[in-house]
């Protein structure tokens, strides 16, 4: 369980911390992706296991985003399939273990689209910030976040979030049901600790009747998740939208710095050079 490039795992009392490691912004790439299907696929089949948190030792960035840098184009799946990072997600979605999400910091796009497929989700009140700024490229949330805004927050609320591309601070995301609450940065750390270690000590039946149930009433068509996917494949190759991913990386898209910090108003700027 060492050998991950982006990920470190601690495992105590059937608690599970996994904290995202990929500096300077952790960036969904592929690496991390196959870091986390590789995880999946082990907790799939892990019986002692009850809980598992989700951070990252990445001051500023919880998660940014889906990886562009290379070119979208070097991981289309087939037509009609569903690509890896969508898949992904539903996969955590249905883990038999709790799933916890500790945010400090920056959360967006396939960042906050991870959160959303957890179980829970705790923010720093002074740090946290969580968006999906996909719109202003010409995409959509395309790994099941727009269904699971609608589900969280409602109709309204998910037009909002994700229509606007805008970052939501903590407070504002527990209003809206995007997270379960906003926590002082100092406190949220043993918070989600203490949580987790609780849900823990129950017996395992027990755990997985609640998961089966809550998945039961509130799961997703796979309908809608395949067409989420189809779609934002399609968004991406369209001449408008690889111009404006080219002028994001061309203007500091991706590495730390004035873009990253403040995605959604950088972006908005399109096509002014920065």
């Amino acid at each position: 369980m060492s050998d991950y490039e982006t990920l470190r795992i601690d495992t105590s009392h059937s608690v599970m911390t996994v904290t995202l490691s990929n500096p300077p912004i952790n960036l969904e790439t592929d690496a991390m992706m196959a870091d986390l299907d590789r995880l999946v696929t082990f907790l799939e089949g892990d019986l002692e296991t009850k809980v598992v948190v989700f951070r990252s030792d990445t001051p500023g960035y919880f998660m940014a985003h889906f990886d562009i840098a290379p070119g979208p184009t070097r991981i289309l799946p087939p037509l009609g399939a569903p690509p890896m990072h969508g898949v992904l997600h539903t996969r955590i979605s249905h883990l038999d273990q709790v799933t916890i999400g500790e945010l400090r910091g920056r959360a967006r796009g396939g960042g906050s689209e991870l959160l959303l497929a957890l179980d829970m989700r705790f923010a720093s009140r002074e740090t946290a910030l969580i968006g999906q700024p996909e719109i202003i490229l010409g995409l959509h949330a395309g790994a099941g976040g727009t269904a699971r805004l609608v589900q969280l927050m409602g109709r309204g609320r998910a037009f909002e979030a994700a229509l606007s591309g805008l970052d939501y601070d903590a407070d504002t995301a527990e209003r809206y049901g995007w997270i379960n609450r906003a926590l002082p940065d100092t406190e949220i750390r043993d918070f989600v600790d203490r949580l987790a270690r609780r849900i823990a000590s129950f017996p395992a039946s027990g755990i997985a009747s609640v998961k089966s149930i809550i998945n039961r009433t509130s799961s997703i068509s796979s309908s809608v998740l395949s067409e989420d996917s189809v779609r934002f494949w399609r968004e991406i190759q369209l001449p408008e939208v690889q111009e404006r991913l080219a002028w994001m990386l061309a203007n500091g898209g991706q590495t730390r710095g004035p873009m990253e910090d403040d995605l959604a108003t950088n972006l908005a700027r399109f096509p002014e050079k920065l």
